[in-house]
């Protein structure tokens, strides 16, 4: 077995070890063609909302070569936040990546602990951790790298596990062999597409093309609409009709295109790390205790939680939206 092999494996294994569900290697290249133009007409067509800075840095988007002096290799990897226990449904509802603490402070340390990892055996070998922030298209990389594909509600699937997975990458300047990326396993199901319950998701005219050989054809995801985006992202002050509708009791996020989804059913709670698991006084919680939400609670609560991305103001926002009641102003 060669160096590179050898270390390639020995990566996999301590990415297991540390809690990573899927652990896989892409060779650093400009993003193909056809990819990079679903995300610019996804850009053009306003999908992204109020969301701009995902229209910065193109070209760091584009070639993930300038993250990292020297580049060679983009490992990616998956960690698991489906729920060992889910709220009751008698209350209201969190997405379930926020069940526990914020999933950037937890991935980014396991890829720190990766990286010393893979110093102890390359001790020249530089690299750079990214984590839903740097300005690359990780569910590509992802799909890329093997461990999965993009699936019809834009996010990754991976086989026998589901999608409930946050992403992390680790850019090396060190050439490892790459592994294959798998075949998309949608086929005709539009279930996502169609339980979406604010129909955000939209069927991709370039489905069909055979030049396209990732997920990024097979939809849009336009923000404007979803309400992940509208009860995080949304900074104002109230939310549109359209969006109290579709929220049913749903107050940050939402999980509804991957609970329809039949890879679901394989999702298992073991593999995900205690971090990520809900607090007793999270799943207590009844409706009229969100109602009287306390910002003293709120901090106490969601402490080093995504929930935080919200703000306080946003999370009461919805909470009357759902309620039926304006938001106070302030």
């Amino acid at each position: 077995m060669s160096n590179a092999s050898s270390l390639k494996a020995q990566i996999k294994a301590e990415a297991l070890r540390l809690g990573f569900s899927a652990c896989g290697i892409a060779s650093v290249v400009p993003v193909e063609e056809e990819a990079w133009k679903h995300f610019t007409q996804w850009l053009e067509n306003g999908y992204q909302a109020d969301m701009h800075y995902l229209e910065r840095y193109a070209d760091l988007r584009r070639d993930p070569s300038l993250l990292l002096e020297g580049a060679q290799s983009i490992i990616s990897l998956a960690l698991s936040y489906y729920p060992p226990q889910l709220q009751k449904e008698n209350t209201y509802q969190l997405a379930w990546y926020a069940y526990g603490k914020d999933y950037h402070d937890v991935v980014k340390s396991k890829l720190h602990q990766l990286l010393e990892f893979i110093h102890t055996i390359q001790p020249n070998v530089q690299g750079r951790i990214c984590v839903d922030t740097a300005p690359l298209l990780e569910k590509y990389w992802a799909e890329q790298a093997g461990i999965g594909w993009i699936g019809k509600h834009t996010q990754l699937i991976l086989p026998k596990k589901g999608a409930a997975f946050v992403l992390g990458e680790l850019l090396l300047d060190f050439e490892l062999p790459a592994d294959l990326p798998q075949k998309n396993r949608c086929g005709d199901c539009k279930r996502c597409l169609e339980t979406c319950p604010a129909q955000a998701l939209i069927e991709s005219t370039q489905i069909n093309s055979k030049e396209n050989t990732c997920g990024y054809g097979q939809s849009f995801l336009d923000a404007r609409r979803c309400l992940s985006y509208q009860t995080i992202e949304n900074r104002n002050a109230t939310l549109s009709t359209e969006t109290v509708e579709a929220l049913d009791e749903r107050i940050y996020g939402c999980d509804a295109c991957q609970k329809a989804c039949p890879h679901t059913r394989y999702a298992n709670a073991e593999e995900t790390p205690k971090e990520f698991h809900p607090s007793s006084e999270l799943m207590a919680l009844e409706k009229e205790d969100w109602q009287i939400l306390s910002l003293e609670t709120y901090r106490r609560l969601f402490k080093g939680s995504a929930v935080k991305r919200a703000k306080y103001e946003g999370l009461l926002r919805n909470i009357q939206a759902v309620k039926g009641k304006s938001c106070p102003k302030k």
